[in-house]
Protein backbone atom coordinates (compact mmCIF):
# COMPACT_ATOMS: atom_id res chain seq x y z
CA UNK A 1 0.00 0.00 0.00
CA UNK A 2 1.28 3.39 -0.98
CA UNK A 3 1.97 5.69 1.85
CA UNK A 4 -0.18 9.08 2.15
CA UNK A 5 1.64 11.56 0.51
CA UNK A 6 2.81 13.83 3.59
CA UNK A 7 4.79 10.59 4.37
CA UNK A 8 6.48 10.45 1.06
CA UNK A 9 6.89 14.04 0.89
CA UNK A 10 9.57 14.26 3.52
CA UNK A 11 12.43 16.17 3.49
CA UNK A 12 15.74 13.56 3.17
CA UNK A 13 18.30 17.12 3.59
CA UNK A 14 17.78 20.01 5.93
CA UNK A 15 17.86 22.41 2.47
CA UNK A 16 14.61 20.49 1.60
CA UNK A 17 12.71 21.69 5.15
CA UNK A 18 9.39 24.40 4.68
CA UNK A 19 9.05 26.65 6.91
CA UNK A 20 11.32 26.42 10.43
CA UNK A 21 13.90 28.98 8.92
CA UNK A 22 14.63 30.45 12.47
CA UNK A 23 16.22 26.96 13.74
CA UNK A 24 16.68 24.90 10.07
CA UNK A 25 17.30 28.07 7.85
CA UNK A 26 21.57 28.77 6.87
CA UNK A 27 23.38 29.62 10.47
CA UNK A 28 20.87 28.61 12.40
CA UNK A 29 20.86 26.35 15.32
CA UNK A 30 20.29 22.93 14.06
CA UNK A 31 21.60 23.84 10.68
CA UNK A 32 24.97 24.39 12.54
CA UNK A 33 24.45 21.08 13.92
CA UNK A 34 23.91 19.02 10.95
CA UNK A 35 26.92 21.41 8.89
CA UNK A 36 29.67 20.47 11.68
CA UNK A 37 27.98 17.15 12.53
CA UNK A 38 27.73 17.91 16.18
CA UNK A 39 24.60 16.44 16.89
CA UNK A 40 23.17 16.96 20.08
CA UNK A 41 19.36 15.33 21.33
CA UNK A 42 16.75 17.54 21.05
CA UNK A 43 12.94 17.99 22.12
CA UNK A 44 11.11 19.43 19.33
CA UNK A 45 7.51 20.95 20.50
CA UNK A 46 4.35 22.40 18.75
CA UNK A 47 1.52 21.99 16.81
CA UNK A 48 0.74 18.77 14.68
CA UNK A 49 1.69 19.24 11.29
CA UNK A 50 4.30 21.67 11.41
CA UNK A 51 7.49 19.64 10.53
CA UNK A 52 8.86 18.15 13.62
CA UNK A 53 9.26 14.69 12.16
CA UNK A 54 10.39 16.29 9.09
CA UNK A 55 13.39 18.32 10.55
CA UNK A 56 14.23 14.64 12.35
CA UNK A 57 14.27 12.60 9.22
CA UNK A 58 16.23 15.85 7.53
CA UNK A 59 18.78 15.75 10.35
CA UNK A 60 19.29 12.05 9.78
CA UNK A 61 19.51 12.52 5.61
CA UNK A 62 21.61 14.93 5.95
CA UNK A 63 24.16 13.44 8.69
CA UNK A 64 23.66 9.96 6.67
CA UNK A 65 23.39 8.68 10.49
CA UNK A 66 20.31 5.51 10.35
CA UNK A 67 16.91 7.27 11.38
CA UNK A 68 14.75 5.44 13.32
CA UNK A 69 11.42 5.69 14.91
CA UNK A 70 9.48 5.37 17.50
CA UNK A 71 6.68 6.43 19.90
CA UNK A 72 6.70 6.77 23.46
CA UNK A 73 3.23 5.51 24.33
CA UNK A 74 2.89 2.86 22.02
CA UNK A 75 6.16 1.44 21.74
CA UNK A 76 8.01 -0.63 24.24
CA UNK A 77 11.68 -1.04 26.03
CA UNK A 78 12.54 -3.79 24.17
CA UNK A 79 12.07 -1.54 20.87
CA UNK A 80 14.45 1.02 22.64
CA UNK A 81 16.91 -1.52 23.12
CA UNK A 82 16.82 -2.66 19.71
CA UNK A 83 17.76 0.88 18.68
CA UNK A 84 20.21 0.83 21.44
CA UNK A 85 21.75 -2.42 19.80
CA UNK A 86 21.84 -1.10 16.64
CA UNK A 87 23.77 1.96 17.97
CA UNK A 88 26.22 -0.63 19.45
CA UNK A 89 26.77 -2.01 16.04
CA UNK A 90 27.12 0.39 13.30
CA UNK A 91 27.26 3.75 15.13
CA UNK A 92 25.38 6.73 16.08
CA UNK A 93 21.75 6.47 15.31
CA UNK A 94 18.90 9.30 15.18
CA UNK A 95 16.04 8.38 16.78
CA UNK A 96 12.76 10.12 16.71
CA UNK A 97 10.82 9.72 19.59
CA UNK A 98 6.96 10.83 19.65
CA UNK A 99 5.12 11.73 22.19
CA UNK A 100 8.30 12.25 23.84
CA UNK A 101 6.18 13.23 27.21
CA UNK A 102 4.42 10.06 27.60
CA UNK A 103 7.76 8.51 28.31
CA UNK A 104 7.96 6.51 31.63
CA UNK A 105 10.46 5.78 34.35
CA UNK A 106 11.71 2.37 32.31
CA UNK A 107 12.34 3.57 29.14
CA UNK A 108 13.45 7.09 30.20
CA UNK A 109 16.10 5.33 32.78
CA UNK A 110 17.19 3.28 29.58
CA UNK A 111 18.07 6.35 27.40
CA UNK A 112 19.93 8.55 29.83
CA UNK A 113 23.26 6.84 29.77
CA UNK A 114 22.61 6.04 25.66
CA UNK A 115 22.13 9.82 25.36
CA UNK A 116 25.07 10.86 27.64
CA UNK A 117 27.33 8.97 25.67
CA UNK A 118 25.86 10.36 22.29
CA UNK A 119 25.28 7.03 20.88
CA UNK A 120 21.57 7.66 20.46
CA UNK A 121 21.09 11.14 19.04
CA UNK A 122 17.45 11.86 20.76
CA UNK A 123 14.58 13.54 18.94
CA UNK A 124 11.77 14.01 20.94
CA UNK A 125 8.71 15.16 19.49
CA UNK A 126 5.72 16.69 21.22
CA UNK A 127 2.22 18.81 21.37
CA UNK A 128 2.80 19.75 24.88
CA UNK A 129 4.53 22.47 26.18
CA UNK A 130 8.23 20.37 27.59
CA UNK A 131 8.63 22.44 30.50
CA UNK A 132 5.90 21.25 32.36
CA UNK A 133 5.25 17.56 30.26
CA UNK A 134 8.44 15.90 30.18
CA UNK A 135 11.21 14.80 33.13
CA UNK A 136 13.80 17.26 34.06
CA UNK A 137 16.00 14.53 33.66
CA UNK A 138 15.17 14.38 30.18
CA UNK A 139 15.02 18.33 29.75
CA UNK A 140 18.64 18.64 31.04
CA UNK A 141 19.75 16.34 28.53
CA UNK A 142 18.14 17.95 25.56
CA UNK A 143 17.99 21.44 24.08
CA UNK A 144 14.58 22.29 23.57
CA UNK A 145 13.39 24.15 20.05
CA UNK A 146 9.61 25.77 19.79
CA UNK A 147 7.95 24.83 16.21
CA UNK A 148 5.48 27.16 14.82
CA UNK A 149 2.65 26.69 12.45
CA UNK A 150 3.57 27.35 8.72
CA UNK A 151 2.30 30.58 7.16
CA UNK A 152 0.49 30.09 4.08
CA UNK A 153 3.33 30.59 1.69
CA UNK A 154 4.96 27.64 3.12
CA UNK A 155 2.40 25.58 2.95
CA UNK A 156 1.99 27.04 -1.10
CA UNK A 157 5.46 26.12 -1.48
CA UNK A 158 5.09 22.52 -0.13
CA UNK A 159 2.34 22.26 -2.54
CA UNK A 160 4.02 23.17 -5.30
CA UNK A 161 6.71 20.77 -4.79
CA UNK A 162 4.40 18.24 -4.66
CA UNK A 163 2.90 18.87 -7.54
CA UNK A 164 6.00 18.75 -9.56
CA UNK A 165 7.68 16.04 -7.91
CA UNK A 166 6.93 12.61 -10.36
CA UNK A 167 8.33 10.42 -8.25
CA UNK A 168 6.98 11.18 -5.22
CA UNK A 169 4.70 13.54 -5.56
CA UNK A 170 1.77 14.20 -7.75
CA UNK A 171 3.23 15.69 -10.94
CA UNK A 172 2.07 12.36 -13.29
CA UNK A 173 -1.28 13.20 -12.38
CA UNK A 174 -0.74 16.85 -14.33
CA UNK A 175 -2.76 18.82 -11.84
CA UNK A 176 -4.31 22.35 -12.46
CA UNK A 177 -5.68 23.94 -9.08
CA UNK A 178 -7.17 27.16 -9.09
CA UNK A 179 -5.66 30.22 -7.44
CA UNK A 180 -8.69 30.25 -4.63
CA UNK A 181 -8.34 26.65 -4.16
CA UNK A 182 -5.08 26.41 -3.28
CA UNK A 183 -5.12 29.84 -1.37
CA UNK A 184 -7.86 28.29 0.23
CA UNK A 185 -5.97 24.90 1.09
CA UNK A 186 -2.90 27.20 2.37
CA UNK A 187 -5.06 28.56 4.77
CA UNK A 188 -7.72 26.83 6.09
CA UNK A 189 -5.12 24.05 7.43
CA UNK A 190 -3.85 26.69 9.78
CA UNK A 191 -0.22 25.50 9.51
CA UNK A 192 -0.83 22.00 9.57
CA UNK A 193 1.05 20.84 6.45
CA UNK A 194 0.49 16.93 7.07
CA UNK A 195 -3.41 17.93 6.26
CA UNK A 196 -2.96 19.88 3.58
CA UNK A 197 -1.13 17.37 1.36
CA UNK A 198 -2.91 14.64 2.40
CA UNK A 199 -6.36 16.87 1.48
CA UNK A 200 -4.45 17.55 -1.64
CA UNK A 201 -3.96 13.69 -2.63
CA UNK A 202 -7.37 12.83 -1.87
CA UNK A 203 -8.51 15.98 -3.96
CA UNK A 204 -6.53 14.90 -6.97
CA UNK A 205 -6.95 11.29 -6.54
CA UNK A 206 -10.72 11.12 -6.52
CA UNK A 207 -11.15 13.58 -9.30
CA UNK A 208 -11.44 12.63 -13.09
CA UNK A 209 -9.54 13.81 -15.46
CA UNK A 210 -10.71 16.34 -18.67
CA UNK A 211 -10.19 15.25 -22.21
CA UNK A 212 -6.69 16.59 -22.07
CA UNK A 213 -5.83 14.11 -19.57
CA UNK A 214 -5.07 16.79 -16.73
CA UNK A 215 -7.18 16.63 -12.85
CA UNK A 216 -8.66 20.15 -12.79
CA UNK A 217 -8.84 20.95 -8.83
CA UNK A 218 -11.66 23.96 -7.99
CA UNK A 219 -12.36 25.53 -4.93
CA UNK A 220 -15.56 23.26 -4.18
CA UNK A 221 -13.23 20.05 -4.35
CA UNK A 222 -10.91 21.35 -1.72
CA UNK A 223 -13.49 22.33 0.91
CA UNK A 224 -15.33 19.00 0.17
CA UNK A 225 -11.49 16.94 0.81
CA UNK A 226 -11.38 19.56 3.74
CA UNK A 227 -14.63 19.28 5.11
CA UNK A 228 -14.24 23.19 5.66
CA UNK A 229 -15.61 26.12 3.76
CA UNK A 230 -14.10 28.84 2.23
CA UNK A 231 -15.49 31.98 4.41
CA UNK A 232 -15.46 34.01 1.12
CA UNK A 233 -15.53 33.40 -2.50
CA UNK A 234 -13.74 36.67 -3.62
CA UNK A 235 -10.16 36.33 -5.04
CA UNK A 236 -8.25 38.87 -3.26
CA UNK A 237 -7.20 35.80 -0.70
CA UNK A 238 -7.95 38.23 2.36
CA UNK A 239 -10.78 36.91 3.50
CA UNK A 240 -9.91 34.43 6.22
CA UNK A 241 -7.71 37.24 7.45
CA UNK A 242 -10.37 39.73 7.52
CA UNK A 243 -12.78 37.88 9.45
CA UNK A 244 -10.18 37.60 12.58
CA UNK A 245 -9.59 41.40 11.95
CA UNK A 246 -12.89 42.42 12.50
CA UNK A 247 -13.55 39.68 14.64
CA UNK A 248 -11.06 41.47 17.11
CA UNK A 249 -11.58 45.02 16.18
CA UNK A 250 -15.44 44.17 16.80
CA UNK A 251 -14.90 42.91 20.46
CA UNK A 252 -12.16 46.01 20.98
CA UNK A 253 -15.19 47.92 20.23
CA UNK A 254 -17.62 46.45 22.81
CA UNK A 255 -20.09 45.15 20.05
CA UNK A 256 -21.67 42.37 21.22
CA UNK A 257 -23.70 41.20 18.10
CA UNK A 258 -20.95 41.69 15.53
CA UNK A 259 -18.33 39.77 17.56
CA UNK A 260 -20.99 37.12 17.49
CA UNK A 261 -21.27 37.22 13.75
CA UNK A 262 -17.40 37.35 12.98
CA UNK A 263 -17.07 34.45 15.46
CA UNK A 264 -19.71 32.45 13.51
CA UNK A 265 -18.36 32.49 10.77
CA UNK A 266 -15.29 31.10 11.93
CA UNK A 267 -17.48 28.28 13.47
CA UNK A 268 -19.28 27.59 9.97
CA UNK A 269 -15.85 27.31 8.60
CA UNK A 270 -14.46 25.06 10.81
CA UNK A 271 -11.84 27.23 11.98
CA UNK A 272 -11.73 26.57 15.54
CA UNK A 273 -8.29 26.72 15.85
CA UNK A 274 -7.92 30.53 14.69
CA UNK A 275 -11.10 31.32 16.69
CA UNK A 276 -9.93 30.14 19.70
CA UNK A 277 -6.11 31.54 19.20
CA UNK A 278 -7.62 34.78 18.30
CA UNK A 279 -9.88 35.02 21.61
CA UNK A 280 -6.79 34.47 24.15
CA UNK A 281 -5.41 37.15 22.27
CA UNK A 282 -8.25 39.20 22.25
CA UNK A 283 -8.61 38.59 25.75
CA UNK A 284 -5.15 39.64 27.18
CA UNK A 285 -4.51 42.48 24.33
CA UNK A 286 -7.34 44.21 24.64
CA UNK A 287 -9.34 43.41 27.78
CA UNK A 288 -5.73 42.77 29.98
CA UNK A 289 -5.49 44.95 33.31
CA UNK A 290 -9.02 45.99 33.03
CA UNK A 291 -10.93 42.81 33.65
CA UNK A 292 -8.18 40.01 35.07
CA UNK A 293 -11.12 37.55 35.40
CA UNK A 294 -12.23 37.63 31.63
CA UNK A 295 -8.92 36.57 30.76
CA UNK A 296 -8.72 33.75 32.76
CA UNK A 297 -12.44 32.63 32.12
CA UNK A 298 -11.55 33.26 28.22
CA UNK A 299 -8.60 30.44 29.06
CA UNK A 300 -11.15 28.30 30.53
CA UNK A 301 -13.73 28.78 27.69
CA UNK A 302 -10.86 27.97 25.23
CA UNK A 303 -9.64 24.41 27.05
CA UNK A 304 -13.63 23.60 27.10
CA UNK A 305 -13.82 24.52 23.81
CA UNK A 306 -10.46 22.35 22.87
CA UNK A 307 -12.17 18.80 24.79
CA UNK A 308 -15.44 19.29 23.21
CA UNK A 309 -14.84 19.97 19.84
CA UNK A 310 -17.72 21.54 17.14
CA UNK A 311 -20.46 21.62 17.41
CA UNK A 312 -20.55 22.01 20.99
CA UNK A 313 -17.51 24.15 21.27
CA UNK A 314 -19.55 27.48 20.16
CA UNK A 315 -21.28 27.65 23.76
CA UNK A 316 -18.11 28.41 25.71
CA UNK A 317 -16.72 30.28 23.16
CA UNK A 318 -19.93 32.28 22.71
CA UNK A 319 -19.70 33.13 27.05
CA UNK A 320 -16.27 34.51 26.53
CA UNK A 321 -17.44 36.65 23.26
CA UNK A 322 -19.89 37.92 25.08
CA UNK A 323 -17.82 38.93 28.26
CA UNK A 324 -14.78 40.18 26.10
CA UNK A 325 -17.30 42.16 24.26
CA UNK A 326 -18.76 44.05 27.62
CA UNK A 327 -15.94 44.16 29.41
CA UNK A 328 -13.81 47.50 29.98
CA UNK A 329 -11.04 47.47 27.94
CA UNK A 330 -7.25 48.34 28.94
CA UNK A 331 -3.89 47.68 26.32
CA UNK A 332 -1.80 49.12 29.26
CA UNK A 333 0.14 46.03 30.04
CA UNK A 334 0.56 45.14 26.26
CA UNK A 335 2.15 48.63 25.97
CA UNK A 336 4.13 48.20 28.76
CA UNK A 337 5.89 44.90 27.81
CA UNK A 338 6.15 46.31 24.43
CA UNK A 339 7.81 49.54 25.83
CA UNK A 340 10.45 48.01 27.37
CA UNK A 341 11.53 45.52 24.82
CA UNK A 342 11.73 48.61 22.57
CA UNK A 343 14.71 49.68 24.85
CA UNK A 344 16.01 46.35 25.34
CA UNK A 345 16.46 45.92 22.01
CA UNK A 346 17.65 49.25 20.83
CA UNK A 347 20.43 48.58 23.52
CA UNK A 348 18.87 51.52 25.61
CA UNK A 349 19.69 50.19 29.00
CA UNK A 350 22.72 50.03 31.35
CA UNK A 351 24.04 47.45 33.62
CA UNK A 352 22.38 45.44 36.74
CA UNK A 353 22.43 47.47 39.80
CA UNK A 354 25.45 45.58 41.57
CA UNK A 355 23.54 45.01 44.92
CA UNK A 356 20.69 43.19 42.89
CA UNK A 357 23.63 40.95 41.18
CA UNK A 358 23.82 37.53 42.21
CA UNK A 359 25.89 37.03 45.31
CA UNK A 360 25.50 32.93 45.55
CA UNK A 361 29.03 32.31 44.71
CA UNK A 362 32.86 32.57 46.03
CA UNK A 363 33.73 35.84 45.59
CA UNK A 364 30.94 37.84 44.98
CA UNK A 365 31.22 39.83 47.67
CA UNK A 366 34.38 40.69 46.70
CA UNK A 367 33.23 42.15 43.23
CA UNK A 368 30.42 44.03 44.99
CA UNK A 369 27.60 41.79 43.75
CA UNK A 370 24.80 41.62 46.10
CA UNK A 371 26.04 44.18 48.82
CA UNK A 372 23.72 46.27 50.25
CA UNK A 373 20.71 44.49 49.21
CA UNK A 374 17.91 45.33 51.54
CA UNK A 375 15.93 42.22 51.91
CA UNK A 376 11.87 43.94 51.86
CA UNK A 377 10.73 40.56 54.01
CA UNK A 378 12.94 42.16 56.78
CA UNK A 379 11.34 45.46 56.90
CA UNK A 380 7.71 46.87 57.87
CA UNK A 381 5.28 45.81 55.47
CA UNK A 382 7.65 44.03 53.57
CA UNK A 383 8.73 46.88 51.07
CA UNK A 384 11.80 49.32 51.28
CA UNK A 385 12.72 51.59 48.87
CA UNK A 386 15.81 50.95 46.50
CA UNK A 387 16.74 51.43 43.01
CA UNK A 388 15.63 48.38 40.71
CA UNK A 389 16.59 49.62 36.96
CA UNK A 390 19.92 50.28 36.02
CA UNK A 391 21.07 53.88 36.18
CA UNK A 392 21.22 54.71 32.51
CA UNK A 393 16.92 54.26 32.62
CA UNK A 394 16.34 54.59 36.15
CA UNK A 395 13.72 56.96 35.51
CA UNK A 396 11.86 54.70 33.05
CA UNK A 397 8.03 54.36 32.83
CA UNK A 398 6.72 51.42 31.25
CA UNK A 399 3.58 50.87 32.72
CA UNK A 400 0.64 53.93 31.80
CA UNK A 401 -2.22 52.73 34.06
CA UNK A 402 -5.76 53.56 32.48
CA UNK A 403 -8.86 53.51 34.81
CA UNK A 404 -11.26 51.47 32.59
CA UNK A 405 -11.66 48.89 35.12
CA UNK A 406 -11.95 48.94 39.16
CA UNK A 407 -9.05 46.42 38.79
CA UNK A 408 -6.55 48.84 36.95
CA UNK A 409 -7.85 51.67 39.44
CA UNK A 410 -6.54 50.06 42.11
CA UNK A 411 -3.50 49.14 40.17
CA UNK A 412 -3.24 52.82 39.38
CA UNK A 413 -3.49 53.43 42.81
CA UNK A 414 -0.83 51.60 43.90
CA UNK A 415 1.69 51.76 41.26
CA UNK A 416 1.65 55.53 41.61
CA UNK A 417 2.23 55.38 45.26
CA UNK A 418 4.79 53.39 45.20
CA UNK A 419 6.80 55.87 41.88
CA UNK A 420 5.99 58.63 44.15
CA UNK A 421 7.93 56.82 47.09
CA UNK A 422 11.14 55.16 44.56
CA UNK A 423 11.48 58.18 41.76
CA UNK A 424 10.49 61.39 43.75
CA UNK A 425 12.21 63.76 41.08
CA UNK A 426 9.48 62.26 38.52
CA UNK A 427 6.26 63.69 40.10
Amino acid sequence: MQQPLAYRMRPTKIEDIVGQQDLVGPGKIINRMVQAKMLSSMILYGPPGTGKTSIASAIAGSTEYAFRTLNAATDSKKELQIVAEEAKMSGTVVLLLDEIHRLDKAKQDFLLPLLEKGSIILIGATTENPYISINPAIRSRTQIFEVHPLTPDDIIQAIQRALTDSQNGLANYHVKIANDALDFLSKATNGDLRTALNALELAVKSTNGDSDGNVNISLAIIEECLQRKSLSSDKNGDAHYDVISALQKSIRGSDTDAALHYASRLIAAGDLVSLMRRLLVIAYEDIGLANPAACARTVSAVDAARQLGLPEARIPLANAIIELALSPKSNSAMSAIDGALSDVKTGNFGDVPDHLKDAHYKGATDLGHGVDYKYPHDYPNDWVNQQYLPDKIKRAQYYIPKENGKIEQRLKAQYEQLRKATRPNNY
